[in-house]
C-alpha cells in the first residue's frame, strides 16, 4: 500500500467483497451489478448488494424494493431489505420517494456514506457486491482506502468514449490496491429480434482492444436486448425472470468465473 493511505477495514459479518465500475455514466452499470449479485445468490452464495451511488440510486427500482424503509436495530443499524434472495441497501430506502432529489454538499454525501458502509447489519455474507457510481472521485476513494475490496469488476460498451472513462478507473483501482478482476464488454451486440441480424451499434472489439493493452481479462459479453432492459425497468431482473436464456447465461457465466477467482 502507498505511502499515506489510511490502514484498509474489512467490514463486519463480509467476507468478500466486489466493486462493480463504469467510471462512466449510462453503460448499464448498475444492470450489470445487480443481475451478477442474483447469479451469484444463485450459486447458494450469502450475497448482498450496497447501493453506494448517493445521488442517483438505482437498486430500489431494479430489485422491485421501492418505497420500501429499512429496519433500524436496537444498536441503531440498518437492516437491509430483500428480494429474490439478495439483500439490499440503497441510499433511495432512506428517502422520502424515489423523485426526492438528494441535495447536499461533499461532506453530508461522505456522512451518509460512512453509514452505508459500517452501519448495515448485513448478517453474514460470502459476498457483498458494490454498484459504484458514475467517475473516480471521492466515494470511489473513500471506498477504496477505507475498506478491503478484494476485486473490481470493470463494465463498459465497445465504444471509444465509455472506454475511455473505463481506463481511468482501472488505473484508479490499481493506485489504491484493488485488483481488477476484467472487464465486462456490455451492449456488446444488437441481434433484430425479427431476422437475427446482428449490428455491433457501439462498435466492436473496442473492450477486447483495451483489456489485452492493460493486460485485463474479458470476464464475458452481454449483448443489448430489449428484455433486459424492460425487465430491469420492471424490477425483475433478467436472471431472475428469464433464468435459462442466453442473456441470463451470460451473466451467470461471469458470476462462476468471479467465485473461481476470489474462492468464494
Amino acid at each position: 500500500m502507498a505511502r499515506g493511505l489510511p490502514k484498509k477495514a474489512k467490514l463486519r459479518d463480509v467476507d468478500k467483497i466486489i466493486a462493480v465500475s463504469s467510471a462512466k455514466g449510462g453503460v448499464g452499470k448498475s444492470t450489470v451489478a445487480v443481475n451478477l449479485a442474483l447469479s451469484l445468490a444463485m450459486q447458494q452464495k450469502r450475497v448482498g448488494i450496497l447501493d453506494t451511488d448517493i445521488f442517483g440510486p438505482s437498486i430500489p427500482k431494479l430489485l422491485n424494493l421501492t418505497g420500501r424503509e429499512p429496519n433500524v436495530t436496537e444498536s441503531n443499524r440498518l437492516v437491509p431489505l430483500s428480494n429474490y434472495g439478495l439483500k439490499a441497501m440503497s441510499m433511495g430506502f432512506l428517502l422520502p420517494d424515489e423523485d426526492s432529489p438528494v441535495v447536499w454538499r461533499g461532506l453530508m454525501v461522505m456522512k451518509a456514506l460512512q453509514q452505508l458502509l459500517h452501519e448495515v447489519e448485513w448478517g453474514g455474507l460470502d459476498v457483498l457486491v458494490l454498484d459504484l457510481p458514475p467517475g473516480t472521485g471521492d466515494v470511489q476513494l473513500t471506498i477504496t482506502q477505507q475498506v478491503v475490496v478484494d476485486g473490481a469488476v470493470i463494465v463498459s460498451t465497445p465504444q471509444d468514449i465509455a472506454l475511455i472513462d473505463a481506463v481511468k478507473g482501472i488505473n484508479m483501482f490499481k493506485k489504491v490496491d484493488v485488483p481488477v478482476l476484467g472487464m465486462v464488454q456490455n451492449m456488446s451486440v444488437f441481434v433484430c429480434p425479427n431476422c437475427n441480424h446482428e449490428t455491433h451499434i457501439f462498435g466492436s472489439e473496442g473492450v477486447q482492444r483495451e483489456a489485452a493493452r492493460l493486460g485485463t481479462e474479458i470476464l464475458g459479453s452481454i449483448p443489448l436486448h430489449r428484455d433486459i432492459c424492460t425487465l430491469s425497468d420492471a424490477g425483475t431482473p433478467v436472471v431472475v425472470a428469464q433464468p435459462d436464456t442466453a442473456n441470463a447465461m451470460a451473466y451467470k457465466a461471469i458470476a462462476d468465473k468471479i467465485i473461481q477467482k476470489l474462492s468464494i
